[in-house]
């Protein structure tokens, strides 16, 4: 039976051995820990940086090359106004060949950062040569940004809103969510600005700017650690209160709800002629674009990436947000009622937010990520100090395969659903044969007593 917990313990602890340096965060002081995350964020923008080339430079060498500024002049005359579909035969053929001369220039495969300085001027370069010229098709446009590839460090952040060492239990995810963007300067300062301007009046009249409230949306989403917006957005409820409070993160009323529903086409055509939305919308739909080929139902496969490009989107004209207090479903204000003969594709904008498998599973296992830490702290407490060695690995078995399918590849979320039922099965059996060896050795005592 000893042997068996050992094997237990050595198991947990072998598993959580890649978090367990992460403790020592619990002693850092909030500027320590702003610090931080500012470094951490230089450090990714100077490492995307060298892995693709800048629009905006790529732009300047173009100006300096006769033949490729002659040949993005005469491309923005093409899509001017939208004017390349209205454009005859023999010009359209010209357009064409100038795109393709500029697929061989300077600003090929350039890129944008999310968030960046001039963002709308280097996401003009980029559209300018990804403008397809072809009318009446639809596909799915590539992302401007560069590849994200950190993702956030949730057993750090557990360790701020812990609040102290002796603390192991969490009655509100969402306020310990917002009590840890108190904690640091920068998410701290962004929150209180953009609510402020979300539930601010304007002057004679009832209604707030929504212009400025999602500009300062953007500008939150943007700069502030993902550790924190995720926090935000995506912390775990099991009460209508909690949900509630998650819901009113964006301050819906302003940035979120109107009176009444619109056509989902009208913020849709809305955030297809803005650059910047036109490219968070594309970097959303690549990120997190299902796939009944793979096993988590993502194309991606990029936790981190499907959850960074979603909240991209929020502060556009295609805001989404949680449709109610009693469930995790989140959806734009609009709907596809008398869209006519665009129906199609009003359903199918509309559906990569209600009816996508893979967003659904990666907002919740960005939900049950940061508790799987704290249960298996749990789970190794009751393995060493308890005398239940059989429950404490059948409880750990769940949480340590949400951490296996978050940190390898996300490959095994199949294998975690069937080693849940097994050790169900096995846990049963073990604790009857455990119980059973108790009851039969003092039946034993006793009649020997006897």
């Amino acid at each position: 039976m000893s042997s068996v917990r050992l094997c237990g313990c050595v198991l947990l602890l072998l598993i959580c051995a890649s978090s367990s340096g992460q403790r020592s965060n619990r002693r850092k002081t909030a500027s320590e820990i702003s610090t931080s995350n500012r470094q951490k964020t230089k450090e990714r923008m100077s490492g995307a940086t060298s892995s693709s080339r800048d629009c905006l430079q790529a732009g300047e060498a173009c100006k300096n090359n006769p033949s490729c500024s002659f040949n993005l002049r005469t491309l923005r005359q093409c899509i001017a106004g939208n004017g390349a579909n209205k454009l005859a035969p023999n010009a359209k053929s010209q357009c064409k060949r100038t795109v393709d001369a500029l697929h061989s220039s300077q600003l090929h495969g350039c890129k944008c950062k999310r968030g960046m300085k001039k963002e709308k001027n280097c996401l003009n370069i980029y559209w300018s040569i990804h403008h397809t010229l072809m009318e009446g098709v639809s596909v799915l446009e590539s992302s401007p940004y560069e590849s994200f590839v950190r993702g956030f460090d949730h057993a750090r952040l557990a360790s701020i809103t812990a609040g102290s060492e002796n603390e192991v239990t969490q009655v509100n995810r969402c306020l310990d969510a917002a009590k840890a963007c108190n904690v640091d300067p920068t998410c701290q300062k962004l929150r209180t600005e953009y609510v402020g301007l979300c539930i601010r009046p304007m002057p004679r009249t009832d209604s707030c700017n929504r212009s400025k409230c999602h500009k300062a949306l953007r500008k939150f989403f943007d700069r502030v650690p993902a550790e924190y917006t995720s926090e935000l957005l995506f912390c775990p409820c099991e009460d209508t209160a909690c949900a509630e409070r998650r819901r009113q993160t964006i301050v819906p009323t302003c940035s979120y709800e109107s009176k009444e529903k619109p056509n989902c086409l009208n913020p849709l055509d809305a955030c297809k002629g803005d650059y910047i939305c036109r490219s968070r919308l594309a970097a959303f739909q690549m990120d997190c674009q299902p796939s009944v080929h793979s096993m988590t139902g993502c194309a991606r496969e990029n936790h981190a990436a499907c959850l960074m490009a979603y909240t991209g989107i929020i502060g556009s004209p295609i805001t989404p947000n949680y449709v109610d207090n009693s469930s995790s479903s989140v959806a734009p204000w609009c709907t596809c009622n008398t869209s006519g003969n665009r129906q199609e594709e009003c359903e199918n904008f509309l559906h990569f937010f209600t009816n996508n498998i893979c967003l659904r599973k990666y907002i919740y296992l960005s939900m049950v990520l940061p508790i799987s830490y704290l249960s298996i702290y749990v789970c190794i407490y009751l393995s060493i100090y308890v005398s239940i060695p059989y429950l404490s690995i059948y409880l750990s078995i769940p949480y340590l395969s949400i951490y296996l399918s978050i940190y390898l590849s996300h490959i095994y979320l199949s294998i975690y659903l069937s080693i849940y039922l097994i050790s169900i099965y096995l846990s049963i059996y073990l604790s009857i044969s455990y119980l059973s060896n108790i009851y039969l050795s003092k039946k034993g005592k006793s009649g020997g007593t006897g």
